[in-house]
């Protein structure tokens, strides 16, 4: 059982939307209460302007974009190298001791890509054993769909995304202001 001092780990995940938009609300209340927060998202690719992004920015979140964008927008090489980078930089900030919050934006859906191999460069075992070695009080936010099983077995709390009703449907593309 984790305690409140060894740091929490909570898992935001399924097919509906708002698993982002729930770790942006945990980073912002973390930096609310004086925490050092650092989030890094695994998909989305730096350059593009991003709210949350221009946000944390002005209040002193430090976040970081290592993707190059959705798996069908670039080659498997491509994704494999930002895959790589990105586990590099998040396990190195992670055991850092820098931070009192870690947010891997979108890792379940990197570690669920099934298209192009990643397990060399998204080593499910490093991230199991980095989860259990991160330092004493620091809590990680991993979101994204399809959440690998043996990542809800480290959770403390797992949220499920259901979608019931999606604007999507009706043909209405990512909205500025709301997806991104």
């Amino acid at each position: 059982m984790t305690t409140k001092s060894q740091g929490l780990v909570l898992v935001y995940t399924g097919d509906g939307k708002g698993k982002t938009t729930a770790a942006i609300g945990v980073a912002i209340r973390a930096k609310g209460q004086g925490k050092r927060v650092c989030f890094i998202q695994f998909i989305k690719a730096p350059g593009r302007s991003y709210g949350e992004k221009v946000i944390f920015d002005g209040v002193g979140i430090e976040n970081y974009q290592t993707g190059v964008g959705f798996t069908w927008t670039k080659t498997p090489e491509e994704h494999r190298e930002a895959l790589k980078t990105g586990w590099s930089l998040a396990k190195e900030k992670i055991m850092s001791g820098d931070y009192d919050l870690v947010i891997l934006d979108e890792l379940n859906n990197a570690l669920a890509i099934e298209t192009f191999p990643v397990d060399d460069v998204l080593p499910l075992e490093d991230i199991l054993s980095t989860i259990d070695g991160r330092p004493e009080g620091m809590h990680l936010v991993i979101t994204g769909r399809s959440a690998n099983e043996k990542v809800k077995e480290k959770a403390d709390l797992i949220t499920e995304m259901k979608p019931l009703k999606h604007y999507y449907d009706k043909g209405i593309p990512a909205v500025e202001g709301i997806e991104f």
